[in-house]
């Protein structure tokens, strides 16, 4: 089971372009439409769990699906399978540009910054819509910006999240109907093992200063998508990786298919380039590790926790945060290291009118990018 679970994710890592959305479309077609391996209800709820949890929500969502159709054996299987083109295409690109400079790659990191602009700012519109209905959240989502505009610090980050969380389940608990208490958690044996893990590998991430500390960290916070992973990472890292080498990873990371989150195989790899391939290993399993282990703990009680109003207003409240997050990252590093000029311009509102669109590929509006940046630099 597990190698057929595996071959037919591999197969969706090798054509699964244009990202998480994509993917979740690529899986509700084959995966509860023609091999009817999940009934449509189920595969409702699975998104429901993986969108309410931190980390990468379509390969959590696979990761889920094959646990079902397989165990935990086909879970993992699923995950190599589908993470294996993107993992082998992103370190590629490191290995490449940390042994060649050849004179063309500063034109194409040009042209990739235009991209990554446009790509964050459809993302930071998107998200702005889903996670910051109403002023307070709104509200929440500035100050976040203002704040991390002036420093984007990890400790920062993560007290801000902390605080605004803990501020929305104070006032939902306050405002609730002490007469109405949902009844206690029934959680799984599984799920205290998981979240133990989780809990366990967290504190030693919380002490360490390796690369899976590092990654393991940032993917225990990214909540949103592999968008928000950009602005953890930047100030988790800091100076070990310049800004060009972010924004490169960033744009190829829309451009090959499999999970945005392989940009870690990308980092990891150019955080330690006499130990490349070791490293982006460590980087992705612990970028990718919380959110699964958060699935295992979450799977069997996430219902009871939908019923319980000041914790989906603290997971509100943090969301909101993390729309500022990625406000600042766009202001800085994205927009003050834009090219400047008339064509660089041009080429971004002409890539942004595409990408809302949503009728122009995403592997269309690279192809663009790269045009200007080889006759127009």
């Amino acid at each position: 089971m597990a190698a057929r679970v595996f071959l037919q994710f591999l197969f969706l890592g090798c054509i699964s372009f244009g990202g998480p959305s994509a993917h979740i479309a690529y899986f509700r077609q084959v995966f509860v439409d023609q091999r009817h391996w999940i009934s449509e209800e189920e595969f409702a709820r699975q998104l429901a769990l993986c969108q309410f949890l931190p980390g990468p929500a379509s390969s959590q969502l696979g990761f889920a699906i094959a646990l079902r159709r397989g165990g935990l054996p086909a879970a993992i299987a699923a995950f190599i399978g589908f993470t294996l083109p993107s993992f082998v295409l992103m370190y590629s690109l490191a290995v490449f540009t940390l042994r060649e400079h050849p004179e063309w790659l500063s034109s194409v990191i040009a042209g990739m910054k235009i991209l990554a602009l446009v790509v964050v700012a459809d993302a930071l519109i998107n998200m702005a819509r889903q996670f910051c209905r109403g002023a307070a959240l709104a509200a929440t989502a500035m100050a976040s910006a203002v704040l991390m505009s002036l420093a984007m610090q990890p400790m920062l980050q993560v007290s801000v999240m902390a605080l605004a969380g803990l501020l929305a389940y104070w006032r939902s608990a306050a405002a609730a109907d002490a007469n109405h208490a949902p009844p206690p958690l029934s959680i799984e044996t599984r799920g205290y093992w998981a979240l133990l893990l989780f809990v366990a590998l967290l504190v030693l991430a919380l002490i360490g200063s390796g690369v899976f500390s590092q990654f393991y960290l940032v993917g225990s916070l990214v909540f949103g998508g592999g968008h928000v992973a950009l602005p953890l990472l930047q100030s988790f890292l800091g100076d070990a990786i310049s800004g060009e080498q972010f924004i490169v990873g960033y744009a190829a990371a829309q451009a090959v298919p499999g999970p945005m989150f392989s940009l870690a195989a990308f980092l990891g790899a150019s955080l330690q380039p006499e130990n490349a391939l070791p490293a982006a290993l460590r980087a992705c399993a612990g970028v990718f590790l919380p959110g699964f282990l958060l699935l295992l703990a979450v799977t069997g009680w996430w219902q009871q926790l939908a019923q319980r109003p000041p914790v989906m207003a603290a997971i509100a409240a943090v969301n909101a945060v993390v729309v500022g997050m990625l406000g600042a990252a766009w202001l800085n590093p994205l927009l003050l290291q834009a090219p400047g000029g008339w064509a660089a311009l041009l080429l971004a509102v002409l890539l942004f009118g595409a990408l809302r669109s949503q009728r122009v590929p995403l592997i269309i509006l690279v192809i663009a990018a790269l045009l200007y940046a080889k006759f127009l630099l």
